[in-house]
This record gives structure tokens, C-alpha cells and sequence, in this order.
């Protein structure tokens, strides 16, 4: 029997304010790189529907990477933010340099497959020859924009779980600005330069990395920030502290990298319909970055909010605060999606979508606007508890279910029977509801407390009792 706690009237005011500082500038930063992205779109949509849709396919490989080195950032993040609520500036760097290391690896390898593979990776992507060409040019140049990509995204990550989240916002306010420049010069010829069409977007993205690190760098230095400059403390791990980063990265790095084949194989399906479906998703996909923008500033929020406390050995203040950051985010993100479904109709067509392109793309911005209530709860959900040191139980259930749920639907409803575009994309979206309960109950339990700093693990066992919550195994 759980007994039953009293608890301290929650300082709401220090909550939003916190919440502002830190979720405001990444919203901020993502709404703009989103905003670049749209109006990339619009550059290239005088290009054709063929070049959006291409594009559109490359930036779901460049997704897949994200998959693949987002398990590292959600570890990191979760010992960055632990270790600063615990003053451990060893801990700190250690971290960072065992989070970057691990990410490099990924970008390489990614970077690698663009510049030497696109022939394969547009193949699988669409079986449209003329789409296949568009991409292969684009790929063979902004291959080089990956591992500068992922380095600027490790700064960021430990910029943002030590509090600095205006450095971040300052790169991507240059990188944004850059990007739509360097874009418009490229694309069309401008100044002197050749008309480069697609790999003048490319070049364009890859100059705007540039930008992006260098802006992170010269910030950094000129605050003398330490962590990302102490190169030499970069590597003093040992096995156990590389164990129990490894414990704590595996079930996030098995979720992304799982997730992210599991939504390639979604965007397989959908790569496969007509081409004006294929524009349309492309359009749709830049789109949603406006929802998932408001998304990562809730996301960063919850990180340091909740693991910052975990870390100090505040337990119940970051149980109060994790309750109260999953609805306050469904709230905000249904006010997002319904300015984007008032605002879509000049949207589409400014994008370069109408008539059937149109029509789909309208229809997927309603689904995801009903399914986007349900879907950043229980995101904000898992990465409330991955920050508190529980990265297993919201991965376990977004594997299960794409799986066991999700991915039979897609596949059954296309290619047996016959369904129309729009109902294959809602079922993408089919598992959410059914997780969001099983995550709700997890919320309360209060059993994704699980601590890394010392100073956390002092106080995990009195906080335990006093919720009544029995633990059968002990935390590493």
C-alpha cells in the first residue's frame, strides 16, 4: 500500500519562468531552422515537384543519421544534466567527450554513404528514376555537412543541459540566415555565380554547418565556457564509468536507431506512391518541423528541469515538475498545430503544392494535427524519464508497439489492401493513444527515478519510501 505524501504547494511561477529561459531559445532556434527549411522549399519548388520530393527523400536518410547518433545525445544529455545539478564539472566533460566520440563515429559513417553510396541510398528511398538522378547530386555534396552537423549538435546538447541555450540559438540564427543566402546565390546563379540548381542547395547547406560551428566556437571561447575546452579531460574514463554510460545509452540508441529504420520503412511506403504524393510529404515533412520546434524546446525543458533535480537529490520536486510538464506541452503543441492548419492554405501553395499534391498535403496536416496532441505527450513523457535515468521503459514501448503495431498496419493497409494515401498515413500514427495511457501510468508510479549522480543516489531510497515504490533490482 502506497503511502500517501505531503508535498510542498509547487512553486508555479518559478516553473514557468525556468521553462521560458530554457525552452524559448530553442524554440526560437528550431522555428527558425525550420522556417530556413520552408523557404528552401519555396526556392526549389520552382525547380519542379520532382526536385522538392527528392530533396525531401534525402532529408529522411539525413533523418535516419539523426536516429543513429540521437541515442548518444539523449545519454549525454541525461548525465550533463544529472552531473550539473551536482556541480561534477569532471563528470561533465568526461561525458561530453565519451557523447562526441560516439556521435563523430555516426556522422563519418553517414557522411561516407552520401559522398560514396547515393546510387543505393535513392534507390531505396523511391524507385523513380528521374527523382533517384535529382537526389544522387544533392547527396554527393551535402554529404560533407553531416559530421559538421553533428558536432554543432554535441555543443549544443551540453550547452543546453548546463543552462547556456542562447549560444545555440545565436548559431542557428546565423546557420538559418546563411543557409536561405548561400541557398538563393547557389540555386539561381546569383552575383556571378553559376545557376547550380539542386547541388547549389547542398553546397548551400554545407557552408551554413560552417557558419553554424563557428558561431558555437567563438562563443564559447570568448565566455572561456569550460567543458568543451578541456580537451584533456575528454578521456579520462574507466570501465565503469564507460559501463554505465553504456547502460544508461543503450536503450535510447536501441529506440532511435530501431525508430529510425522502422519510420524508414514507413517512408518507403510513402516514397512509393504517386509523385504528387511524394511532394507532398516532402512539403508536409518541413512543415511539421514548425510542430516538432515548439516540441524540442518542452523536450530540453523537461531534461534539465527534471534531471537537474534528480541529480541534486531533489526527487520530489522533479516528480511535481514532470507531472505538470506533459500537459502544459499537449497544450501549447494543439495551439501550434491550430495556427498550422489556419495558415495552410498560402503555405501549400507558396511551397509549390496544388490541385491532388495539394489536397494530400492538406489532409496529412489535419491528421497530424489531431495525432500530434497524443504523440509530443508521450515524447515529452520519455524524455522526461530518460533525463531522470530511466531510458529503458518509453524505448521498450516505442519499439513494441511501431513494431507490433504500427509498421503491420502500414504494410497491410498498402499492399493488401489497397487503401487510400491518406488512411496509411493515419495509421503511422495508430499506436499513440494505446502508449500514452501505459506512459501515464508510468508517470505516476514514480519509478523513473533513477539517479546517477551520488548525490542523487543518497536521497533515491528515503524518496522511494515514501511513495511507497518497491524497486526490485538495484540501480546501477
Amino acid at each position: 500500500m502506497k503511502t500517501r505524501v505531503k508535498t510542498e504547494k509547487f512553486d508555479w511561477k518559478y516553473f514557468i519562468k525556468h521553462i521560458a529561459i530554457i525552452a524559448v531559445p530553442v524554440a526560437l532556434q528550431n522555428l527558425l531552422t525550420t522556417t530556413g527549411s520552408m523557404v528552401d522549399t519555396m526556392m526549389l519548388a520552382s525547380l519542379g515537384e520532382q526536385t522538392v520530393g527528392a530533396v525531401g527523400l534525402c532529408a529522411q536518410f539525413s533523418s535516419l543519421m539523426f536516429s543513429g547518433y540521437w541515442g548518444f545525445v539523449g545519454g549525454g544529455m541525461l548525465f550533463f544534466s544529472q552531473y550539473w545539478g551536482a556541480k561534477n564539472d569532471r563528470g561533465i566533460t568526461r561525458s561530453f567527450g565519451l557523447t562526441l566520440s560516439f556521435m563523430m563515429a555516426v556522422g563519418l559513417i553517414f557522411g561516407f554513404l552520401a559522398l560514396g553510396r547515393p546510387e543505393f541510398i535513392m534507390s531505396i528511398y523511391t524507385d523513380k528514376p528521374e527523382i533517384q538522378q535529382i537526389g544522387i547530386r544533392y547527396l554527393r555534396l551535402v554529404g560533407f555537412a553531416y559530421p559538421l552537423q553533428v558536432l554543432a549538435m554535441a555543443i549544443s546538447a551540453l550547452l543546453r543541459s548546463i543552462e547556456q541555450v542562447k549560444i545555440p540559438l545565436y548559431g542557428g540564427i546565423a546557420s538559418v540566415f546563411a543557409n536561405c543566402f548561400f541557398n538563393y546565390i547557389f540555386i539561381f546563379g546569383k552575383f556571378g555565380m553559376p545557376e547550380m540548381g539542386v547541388t547549389g542547395a547542398a553546397l548551400g547547406t554545407v557552408l551554413a554547418g560552417v557558419v553554424n560551428l563557428l558561431i558555437l566556437l567563438v562563443f564559447i571561447l570568448k565566455r572561456k565556457i569550460p567543458y568543451v575546452l578541456e580537451f584533456s579531460g575528454y578521456f579520462r574514463w574507466d570501465r565503469d564509468f564507460i559501463r554505465q554510460y553504456l547502460q544508461k545509452c543503450f536503450p535510447i540508441l536501441c529506440n532511435e536507431v530501431m525508430i529510425g529504420v522502422g519510420n524508414m520503412m514507413i517512408n518507403i511506403v510513402l516514397g512509393h506512391q504517386s509523385e504528387k504524393a511524394i511532394a507532398a510529404v516532402a512539403v508536409f515533412r518541413t512543415l511539421e518541423g514548425l510542430v516538432i520546434a515548439f516540441f524540442s524546446g518542452f523536450s530540453n525543458a523537461a531534461t534539465v528541469l527534471v534531471g537537474k533535480e534528480v541529480g541534486a537529490g531533489n526527487h520530489e520536486t522533479a516528480f511535481q515538475r514532470a507531472k505538470r510538464l506533459v500537459y502544459l506541452c499537449s497544450a501549447l503543441i494543439g495551439t501550434a498545430c491550430l495556427l498550422l492548419v489556419g495558415v495552410h492554405n498560402p503555405l501549400l501553395h507558396a511551397m509549390g503544392l496544388s490541385g491532388e499534391s495539394y489536397r494530400i498535403g492538406t489532409g496529412m496536416l489535419i491528421i497530424y494535427s489531431i495525432a500530434a496532441l497524443i504523440r509530443m505527450g508521450n515524447w515529452t513523457q520519455n524524455d522526461t524519464y530518460r533525463s531522470a535515468g530511466d531510458a529503458a521503459f518509453g524505448s521498450i514501448m516505442e519499439i513494441t508497439f511501431m513494431y507490433l503495431m504500427v509498421l503491420p498496419c502500414v504494410y497491410l493497409a498498402n499492399y493488401a489492401l489497397r487503401a487510400p494515401f491518406l488512411l496509411i498515413f493515419a495509421l503511422c500514427y495508430v499506436d499513440e493513444p494505446v502508449r500514452y495511457v501505459i506512459m501515464q501510468f508510468h508517470m505516476y508510479s514514480g519509478k523513473w527515478i533513477k539517479p546517477v549522480s551520488d548525490e542523487g543516489r543518497r536521497t533515491i531510497e528515503d524518496f522511494r519510501r515514501e511513495h511507497g515504490i518497491c524497486i526490485q533490482k538495484r540501480d546501477s
